[in-house]
């Protein structure tokens, strides 16, 4: 497991800073492979003299992908986009990743796509990752998939995003209330990769990561009023309001999220999942309050009082 050389692409971003720690705890060298090299620097620090390379990459660009992958044990793809050229990123730019890796002679790959991944659906963004899984299936039939729910942590653009929303806003919309999600810990799910990364006993298998609670979007809204001491009046935003809401440029929701959150995104029953891995999943709860409690209105000395 050691010494093992692990190419990450995009391992500069939310999601990729957690797996390159994880990798790098456990002893292996990693490649970061970057469109922008600079976002990966904060890693270079988490690791050993040596134990950790910066690459400009772009998944795309199949020669640039070609150099990223030489050399390496283990890849692992976590580039993915919520708006813009979904299928060439999601279904291309995997496709050539896995192809890469098959020419390079690497041993395992792990992709890491999403729950509600679908070559069917009616959303692009869904359409796209189950055509990539396919794609990559093809190219490297050994890969293994991961599909996480919406993953938090620190710094994501989830429970940041309505904790902003909820600290500003009198009344808070909220639209597709009723849609089901099973929130994952950014930290967890780096866990798994990671462990899915450096074990060749789980290759060609597919994996859902999803927490411990399924939690209406309704719920999640609520929950994060109350963790930053925020009462608010909540609405529900009808379905036709938000498919108008949906059309303004520069909305506060596209209309392809729109068709995503016409599905639950939650683990499908039967799927392997934390539990094959040996991997507790944590609560939002444990973990949120700590990034969290800068949006209460007198900060950490604030408690959750009311305002």
């Amino acid at each position: 497991m050691e010494n093992r050389l692990v190419t990450i692409f995009g391992g500069g971003g939310f999601l990729g800073r957690y797996v390159a720690q994880e990798l790098l705890a456990r002893g292996a060298r990693i490649r970061v492979a970057e469109r922008n090299p600079g976002n990966a620097l904060r890693i270079k620090p988490l690791g050993g003299l040596g134990q950790t390379q910066l690459m400009s990459a772009d998944i795309t660009k199949p020669a640039s992908v070609a150099r990223a992958v030489a050399g390496a044990d283990v890849v692992v793809n976590l580039v993915g986009i919520l708006s813009g050229a979904f299928d060439r990123v999601h279904r291309e730019g995997a496709e050539t990743v896995a192809k890469a890796a098959t020419a390079a002679g690497v041993g395992s790959l792990v992709h890491v796509s999403a729950i509600g991944a679908d070559a069917d659906s009616a959303s692009a963004y869904g359409r796209s990752k189950g055509q990539g899984e396919a794609a990559v299936r093809a190219a490297l039939p050994q890969s293994i998939i991961v599909r996480p729910s919406i993953v938090f942590g620190r710094e994501d653009q989830f429970l940041n995003r309505f904790a902003q929303l909820i600290r500003m806003a009198p009344v808070v919309p909220v639209i597709s209330g009723q849609t089901k999600f099973q929130p994952v810990y950014a930290v967890d799910v780096a866990r798994a990769i990671a462990t899915l990364a450096l074990d060749a006993s789980q290759n060609g298998k597919t994996f859902e990561l999803g927490g411990p609670e399924v939690l209406t979007m309704e719920e999640i809204n609520r929950w994060v009023a109350d963790a930053i001491g925020r009462k608010k009046l909540f609405v529900d935003v009808p379905a036709p309001a938000a498919s108008a809401l949906a059309m303004l440029p520069g909305g506060p929701i596209t209309s392809d999220q729109l068709k995503m959150l016409g599905r639950d995104n939650v683990v499908a029953p039967g799927a392997a999942g934390f539990a094959e891995l040996g991997i507790t999943p944590t609560p939002i709860a444990a973990v949120a309050d700590g990034w969290l409690v800068k949006y209460r209105r007198h900060g950490r000395f604030a408690g959750r009082a009311e305002a």
